[in-house]
């Protein structure tokens, strides 16, 4: 098991310091870096009307896909949770879609590490831009 890189962790706990989660008081923070070194943070962005909620994950894949990139290779999730938790379905979807085999870290402020790749946690998940090649 190795240890998730020192600046994607550091963006994570920054962005998990800053989610928004007034309703369920989970807060996620997430950073990534893509194939051009460059790192991208999100936070979880709750809402009354459930549906309109972001995560974490899918925040900060957003960020990244608005600057123009397109390749994640590497994210951590951080949250208080213990073990740490992993992404929902939908961010797990989410992050197929820009990386088969990104390593993930999902770690939390006790020290726990589970290190993981996006298709463990998605097997056999869809990705268009594969299946149409």
């Amino acid at each position: 098991m190795s240890t998730p890189p020192a600046d994607l962790l550091a963006a994570a706990e920054a962005a998990f310091a800053n989610a928004y989660a007034p309703y369920s008081g989970f807060r996620v923070g997430a950073a990534l870096r893509t194939d051009q070194g460059t790192v991208y943070a999100g936070a979880n962005v709750e809402n009354g009307a459930y549906g309109l909620t972001r995560c974490a994950e899918q925040s900060a894949v957003q960020a990244m896909a608005s600057a123009g990139e397109r390749t994640v290779t590497e994210l951590v999730v951080f949250t208080a949770a213990s073990p740490p938790a992993s992404p929902c379905g939908a961010c797990r979807q989410v992050l197929s879609e820009f990386s088969s085999s990104g390593r993930v870290w999902l770690v939390n402020g006790q020290g726990e590490v589970i290190e993981t790749d996006v298709r463990e946690l998605l097997p056999l998940g869809f990705n268009y831009r594969e299946s149409t090649a």
